[in-house]
């Protein structure tokens, strides 16, 4: 954090495709990664504390109970989609 006096467009520069990690006594405590190709409500969704925990409470249920495999989700949406 010492050395982080440019201003805060030069770091964004720098990012590229990449990351710039901001630490403190040698920890991490925040970082600039590039979001180029992503999308503000996939952004918002990826750190929210309520969405995270319910993909976690899918996949242990998931693991559990058993589910239908993606390759056999993706095979019956494209078999329904080609019926319309």
């Amino acid at each position: 954090m010492r050395e982080a006096t440019k201003p805060l467009t030069d770091f964004v520069r720098s990012v590229d495709d990449g990351s710039v990690l901001l630490t403190v006594r040698g920890r991490p405590v925040a970082a600039l990664v590039s979001v180029r190709d992503a999308d503000a409500e996939s952004l918002t969704l990826s750190v929210n504390p309520k969405f995270l925990a319910i993909l976690e409470r899918s996949r242990r249920r998931h693991e559990t109970e058993g589910g239908i495999a993606p390759d056999e989700t993706r095979r019956r949406l494209v078999f329904r989609f080609t019926k319309l």
